[in-house]
């Protein structure tokens, strides 16, 4: 290991935790429930990360909360659910530990924070009909309303999303109809949310762990770069930041803690560690591989497993925080009916409504002609859509910006315009519409997972809530691109089931730990499931800190010997 100390220090912690989203707060308010010291540090100017941006799901298999709700699930039920669903590509000793320790770092940050949690009622796992070991409710949990003004001075300066209405709990929306019926959702309530700032989803979340380390008094540096790791020969000994435009040296006798998310905004690492060609992004630009540039020096070792690339687009005149184009996921809209997504041959090519199926094909090579057959690809509506969806932020009764997709009143004409097969086109939608009238799709199982309706059908539409025809024109296509997954990537660094980052030796590198998207997804393997990036960013830097506190938790051993493996 390299020794670069400093010749003086500028601060002296137990533990720096390197980024401000749900792995490094509770990192850092363990540690200090632990007794010992903490830092936080922030690139940006605004704190809650990643977390703060997403839907705010924490999945938590045999939670207490489900419980109480009469709920059965268990431990055992959990890990058999994601070991079936991984394919191997996973590690049953990090599944484990997950499932296992995601239950006590909720009932941990409930007590010592007040976290407040419930159930996302009637809300499945994703392959719930799939697997046994799925549940029909129980697992998915959401934090209630957050009072924005408790933050004090960091009020402004704790994050929100652009684009996720934050002022609405999941239970909220499902009262309106859900997603497909967002003109029916209750807006006098958002807007008084919105007005007494209180917050929900992944702005809600995130808030309630600033909120856990302020109280706390734990030093939140924002604007401040974590450049270097510095180690003194046989551990990691603290980090060389830039702050102002000025070099400082930041002592950690325990640990450094890198929770910084992944690398989505670096177009280089999204190709060569998930071969996900030039894709955009719903996150700020610093997500881009710090992870990788901080521990790799020190011989961290990185994993990779299957992965999917999403879609999204950007509607002109729409821009982000730091005045790029804003983009908004595909997701829920081309699960929505009199809605399909055909490639350049004017075909179908999956099943539109569950994208953990449906993005797989996105970069599927044709090993014949060394190409992609499904990209580009577009989605193609009718004149029904916009009667009845929001699509993208075009809401029911707009006309679509300008410059946003292409218009036509036939599917021939509408072929033609943005270059696929007419004829195709036109065979397509008669085959989908034929069997859509009778709620079904024999082609892809289109509206076969319950979580589909759940998330991005119409409950109102029968006999499938997310099947119906394309018939009135006029028609709309919009080119879909490559996007991100907020932050959930393909690669990480390899931890331990302390949550220590581990070599090429298989040893880990004394003083380094990381947590959430920084981490190799081993607990996961080739599946992912809503709300565990959350669950996991909350449980490993909650693992972190107790052992680099002196107090490893001792369950995962318990449970090993019960189960036998």
């Amino acid at each position: 290991m390299l020794n670069n100390l400093p010749s003086q220090w500028d601060m002296e912690v137990d533990l720096v935790a390197i980024g401000s989203g749900i792995g490094g707060l509770s990192a850092a308010i363990t540690a200090h429930e632990n007794g010992a010291s903490a830092v936080v540090l922030e690139r940006s100017a605004q704190v809650g990360g990643v977390t703060a941006l997403s839907m705010g799901e924490v999945w938590v298999a045999g939670n207490h909360h489900a419980t109480e709700l009469g709920i059965e699930d268990s431990v055992d039920s959990g890990f058999r659910y994601v070991k079936r669903l991984s394919m191997d590509y996973g590690s049953d000793l990090s599944i484990l530990n997950k499932v296992v320790h995601a239950r006590e770092a909720l009932r941990y940050f409930e007590d010592r924070i007040g976290l407040e949690m419930e159930v996302i009622r009637d809300c499945p796992d994703y392959y719930y009909t799939v697997s046994n070991d799925a549940v029909a409710e129980g697992r998915m949990l959401e934090c209630k309303p957050f009072k924005g003004e408790t933050l004090g001075d960091w009020q402004s300066r704790t994050r929100v999303s652009p684009q996720m209405p934050y002022g609405f709990t999941h239970a909220d929306m499902a009262a309106g109809g859900g997603t497909a019926n967002m003109m029916q959702w209750d807006f006098a309530k958002m807007g008084e949310r919105l007005t007494n700032d209180e917050r929900c989803l992944g702005a809600g979340l995130a808030a309630y762990f600033v909120k856990g380390a302020i109280d706390r008094g734990i030093p939140l540096l924002t604007g401040t770069n974590a450049e270097e790791l510095i180690s003194d020969g046989t551990r990691v000994v603290g980090v060389r930041v830039t702050q102002d435009g000025e070099e400082r040296f930041i002592k950690a006798n325990k640990a450094v803690v890198v929770a910084v998310s992944s690398y989505e905004q670096n177009q280089e690492l999204n190709k060569t560690l998930a071969r996900q060609l030039e894709q955009g992004s719903m996150l700020f630009s610093g997500i881009n591989g710090a992870n990788f540039r901080l521990a790799g020096p020190l011989g961290a070792r990185i994993a990779t497993v299957p992965d999917i690339t999403s879609l999204g687009v950007t509607v002109p005149g729409e821009e982000d925080e730091e005045g790029r184009p804003l983009w908004r996921s595909a997701l829920p809209v081309i699960g929505q009916p009199h809605t399909i997504v055909v490639n350049r041959e004017g075909k179908r090519f999956g099943n539109e409504a569950f994208y953990r199926s449906f993005y797989y094909k996105i970069d599927e090579i044709d090993g014949g002609t060394q190409t992609h057959p499904n990209f580009p690809c577009w989605v193609v509506i009718d004149s029904q859509v916009l009667a009845k969806y929001p699509f993208f932020s075009v809401t029911p009764g707009q006309d679509f910006p300008e410059g946003f997709g292409t218009r036509a009143d036939t599917l021939a004409e509408l072929a033609g315009k943005i270059g696929i097969d007419a004829r195709n086109l036109e065979a397509t939608v008669a085959r989908f519409n034929t069997h859509a009238e009778k709620g079904e799709d024999p082609d892809f199982g289109r509206g076969t997972h319950p979580w589909s309706a759940w998330m991005c059908g119409d409950v109102n539409h029968k006999p499938n809530p997310n099947l119906a025809p394309l018939e009135k024109g006029p028609f709309y296509a919009v080119e879909l691109r490559r996007m991100g997954g907020t932050g959930i990537a393909a690669a990480g660094l390899m931890i331990d089931h302390h949550a220590r980052v581990i070599g090429w030796d298989d040893r880990p590198i004394a003083g380094l730990y990381a947590a959430g998207n920084s981490t190799a997804r081993m607990e996961t393997g080739a599946v992912m499931q809503s709300g565990i990036s959350n669950a996991r960013g909350m449980t490993y830097g909650w693992l972190a800190a107790r052992e680099a506190c002196g107090e490893p938790s001792t369950s995962l051993e318990r449970e090993v010997a019960r189960m036998g493996l």
